[in-house]
This record gives C-alpha cells, structure tokens and sequence, in this order.
C-alpha cells in the first residue's frame, strides 16, 4: 500500500496538510485528499510533486477560482 503525506510549499518552507493519504481527487485546482481512515480535506492547490519512495507530495497554493 502506498500512502504519502501531503505538504504545502510556500517561500522554501513545507507545512504538513494531511498525513496518510490515499486518495487525491483533482476538480480544477481543489484537490480532494483523503486517507485510509476516512478522513477528507479540501485544498485550493497543485500538485508539485510526488515522491513515491519518499511518500511526499507537495503542494503549492493557488488563488481561488485560478486554474
């Protein structure tokens, strides 16, 4: 099973969203994360990165509405 944990990169600092992560649905630029237990978050947000071996995915901010 390959679960990652999600960050937000802003001005070359990583802040951790959601650990164990699953699932990332994708609808504009909303990411739908979710992990194994349930959990569900919405973020404005691309994705930057995924490190499969690292189990990261990093993120970066959008405005609202911006695509």
């Amino acid at each position: 099973m390959c679960l990652g944990k999600a960050y937000i990169e802003a001005g070359g600092k990583r802040e951790l969203v959601m650990d164990s992560v699953a699932l990332i649905e994708i609808d504009g630029s909303r990411l739908k994360l979710s992990t194994i237990f349930g959990d569900h978050q919405e973020v404005e947000a691309r994705i930057k990165e995924i490190d499969f071996e690292g189990s990261k995915i990093i993120l970066t901010r959008v405005s609202p509405g911006k695509k």
